[in-house]
């Protein structure tokens, strides 16, 4: 059954662009109506009115697709969209400071079409055009006391967005530290991947949470994109976040596999080739060792939890289950704003 709740109005207070197509804002009720009491790792329902619509089509191939849905005089329909985004900041942090957080993605479709939500958020102005709608509830139950029970080895996968429910959970956790409320006995590792440093979220945030050491937490940042300066920095690894996994189980990456396959089934060598030629290869940052990182992946006690893009995610489930580890991934469910 979908979950109901009112619909309301607030603003985002701030819009960080963190590159053309990731930024973070905080939306404050308009109201001054506290949100609702929540645990790290849940979502919200957001929207805005101003949405550029689109209408379901048959592509050439008979798939459905989406174009732009344009009015009498040739321009783009307007209204409203709604979508879940996962919290990325700590209960502590709404309780004290009224805000939430979230981190985006301008999302583009194979069109070369941006998201209809999305495009609408990379338009706002704190101040100006600030208005963001919300469904005043917060729900799912990706979180650590549903997914991660009984779990000594927490290992936290998160790709691009997708760190988004993890990096709530970190800082819900080192704050809970700080008066001894953390399980000394369990063991947090945040695997965060990106495209390039600047895209690397709250990284400076989650390195500081690491070196305080307030609990057991390790910290693998990677890029898969790196430069010459990414190379040298010992806080950054290379890789995809599902090659890095690979890696540290002692797995052959995901293109070399393929390419495998693709030998075996008679299927398309030369793109498989093409595509382990242009893979950068996974490695751990300099000061976090293999064998380190290795021991912290346990299977008889540990569990990885996953968000993020699809693929990645599919590929990282294939991981665990070969290496015999407990898999959980972030699942949404519709929330819907009462009737009036």
């Amino acid at each position: 059954m979908p979950i109901v709740a009112e619909k309301k109005t607030g603003r985002a207070g701030t819009f960080e662009r963190l590159s053309p197509v990731l930024a973070t804002f905080r939306l404050h009720p308009g109201d001054g109506t506290p949100f609702p009491e929540y645990k790290a790792g849940q979502y919200m329902a957001l929207s805005r009115s101003d949405c550029k619509l689109t209408r379901r089509v048959t592509g050439p191939d008979g798939k459905p697709d989406y174009a732009p849905d344009l009015d009498e005089s040739g321009q783009p329909k307007r209204g409203t969209v709604t979508h879940s985004y996962s919290i990325a900041s700590a209960p502590w942090e709404t309780r004290e400071l009224g805000h939430l957080e979230f981190y985006i993605v301008l999302e583009v479709g194979e069109r070369e079409y941006p998201g209809r939500l999305t495009e609408s958020f990379f338009r706002m102005e704190p101040g100006q055009d600030d208005q963001v709608g919300y469904v005043n509830r917060i729900a799912g139950d990706f979180t650590l006391d549903k997914r991660a029970a009984g779990a000594r080895h927490v290992v936290m996968v998160g790709t691009g967005t997708g760190l988004a429910p993890f990096v709530g959970m970190v800082k819900e956790l080192d704050h809970e530290a700080r008066s001894g409320g953390v399980d000394p006995g369990v063991r947090y590792t945040l695997f965060h991947a990106n495209r390039t440093s600047e895209e690397l979220a709250y990284h400076r945030e989650l390195m500081a949470i690491e070196d305080a050491a307030r609990f057991d937490f390790r910290y693998v940042a990677t890029v898969s994109r790196p430069t010459a300066a990414d190379r040298e920095d010992p806080r950054l690894g290379t890789g995809r976040a599902n090659n890095v996994l690979r890696h540290v189980l002692g797995f052959p990456v995901r293109e070399e596999e393929e390419l495998a396959e693709a030998e075996a089934a008679g299927g398309d060598v030369a793109a498989a080739r093409r595509a382990l030629e242009r893979a950068v290869r996974p490695s751990l940052p300099p000061r976090a060792p293999l064998e380190s990182v290795r021991e912290r992946l346990d299977p008889a006690t540990g569990v990885i939890l996953t968000c993020g893009n699809p693929s990645s995610m599919a590929d990282i489930k294939r991981i665990a289950e070969r290496a015999g580890i407990r898999y959980e991934k972030e699942d949404w469910k519709v929330v819907l704003p009462a009737r009036a």
